[in-house]
């Protein structure tokens, strides 16, 4: 269990970090799906990548982990808004509207995935030796 909570960690770590450096090569993008409710859009935008980067990389280091997957669920609960806007406004990212309604239940499932990561790894280790 634990090279498969590893090996998850460093996908999460990936994915994370990859989202948050595409923030800063193609902002235009997430500017076109933040909901216009919100200020400082390309402000926020550099933020949450920024955030995305950071969590990526406090993820995968012990001490952190756990603090950093709390803050990944926080920051995928923040970001929802703009998954619902472009679902009641699919012009803004062309695609299939089942696309786009997938895309909302999705939010869950990787919030499931990091949230996981909420334990140490030490922990689950010390119930295994347990039982």
């Amino acid at each position: 269990m634990s090279r498969t909570k590893a090996g998850s960690r460093c996908v999460l770590a990936v994915l994370m970090i990859g989202a948050g450096t595409m923030h800063f090569v193609t902002p235009g993008f997430y500017m076109r799906i933040m909901p216009p409710y919100l200020p400082l859009h390309t402000e926020l935008v550099y933020l949450s990548g920024v955030c995305e980067i950071v969590l990526g990389v406090l993820i995968l280091i012990p001490r952190y982990s756990t603090l950093a997957a709390w803050s990944m669920i926080a920051l995928l609960i923040a970001v929802f808004p703009a998954n619902i806007h472009v679902y009641q406004n699919q012009n803004v990212f062309p695609g299939p509207p089942l696309f786009h309604l997938l895309r909302l239940p999705f939010q869950g499932v990787l919030i499931a995935w990091v949230y996981w990561h909420t334990r140490p790894m030490k922990e689950i280790q010390g119930e295994r030796e347990q039982n």
